[in-house]
């Protein structure tokens, strides 16, 4: 398939009213992800298995209707087929990292993801603004400072904030892998095929460790309900229809409401107050990141029709 017709490849425009508001339902679908985990209990692969079959299945009819995955070319398949386990291996990061340490610092490392997929251009031989390495130097104070306050509260902690890291690497490879087929197919049809794929990833991992895909109490289904409903529905498909007419990087910058979100869900919900000696780590890591994201906007020929993390 040769055309170019995608959300990637259509004009974007100044950000309107209307995409305003589904920014903000976004932000607010998204940040709803991190408590409605931690919360939980489930198998952390048959929640991802569940939530990515029900995200799937609502968007398969779509799809079909729309008739594109008879056109798709190898190469397509292969992206989306590769994006889907990339995203099944940043949801199990994601989950974990949400039980093992605070949704504010879990949240935050995540939200790492621009430098990831600046340090992947850049290895790609792709010119950085010298701004992006100043970002990544602050971050990497925040990122410092998070750790170690959660070290000294415990090994847990700390290796929760380890995984939420790698988790941000992962997402990097997915919206990359994800790129290539956005600049040729509509996101209903390739988020039909990601996250079927995604679903089928961790049930693999299901299926050795003996764990049940459906003896869990009421309470535990409900949860699921809700991260379809807001992390999968209203944040991904909110993001995804702005991302067709609104620059990427500004995109990405108005995802990073979803850590004090998440935070503050979490206090709420769950009376989850991360650590005073926390926050300034968070801001340093959310102002850094959210440089990188502005900064590598002057390469949207390779970061065209990648979407933000949204989790």
């Amino acid at each position: 398939m040769t055309s170019h017709q995608g959300p990637a490849a259509r004009m974007r425009s100044p950000i309107s009213g209307a995409d305003l508001l589904r920014l903000t339902i976004g932000v607010f679908g998204i940040g709803t992800s991190g408590p409605l985990i931690a919360w939980g209990t489930m198998a952390v692969p048959v929640a991802i298995f569940w939530r990515n079959l029900g995200g799937s299945l609502i968007t398969l009819p779509f799809a079909i209707a729309k008739g594109e995955w008879r056109r798709l070319s190898k190469i397509s398949w292969g992206w989306s087929i590769l994006a889907g386990v990339f995203l099944a291996l940043h949801f199990i990061c994601f989950f974990y990292s949400m039980r093992m340490t605070s949704v504010a610092s879990g949240t935050a490392l995540t939200a790492m993801q621009p430098i990831f997929a600046a340090l992947w251009l850049r290895y790609k031989g792709r010119k950085v603004d010298y701004r992006v390495w100043v970002g990544m130097g602050i971050s990497m104070i925040g990122v410092l400072i998070i750790t170690g306050v959660d070290w000294s509260l415990s090994t847990r902690s700390l290796l929760g904030d380890l995984i939420a890291l790698l988790g941000g690497a992962l997402a990097a490879a997915y919206v990359t892998a994800g790129s290539h087929v956005q600049k040729v197919v509509s996101t209903t049809t390739y988020t039909a095929i990601c996250y079927l794929v995604c679903a089928l990833t961790c049930l693999i991992f299901v299926i050795p460790s003996g764990a049940s895909l459906t003896d869990y109490p009421q309470s535990e289904w409900l949860l699921i309900i809700g991260l379809i409903v807001g992390a999968q529905l209203l944040g991904h498909t909110m993001f995804n229809q702005v991302l067709v007419r609104v620059n990427p990087a500004v995109v990405s910058l108005i995802v990073f409401f979803e850590v004090p979100v998440g935070a503050l869900l979490a206090a709420w919900w769950l009376n989850q107050v991360p650590p005073a000696g926390i926050i300034p780590g968070i801001a340093l890591l959310i102002f850094g990141s959210g440089l990188v994201a502005t900064r590598t906007s002057q390469l949207q020929g390779e970061l065209e029709g990648e979407h933000p993390h949204v989790d």
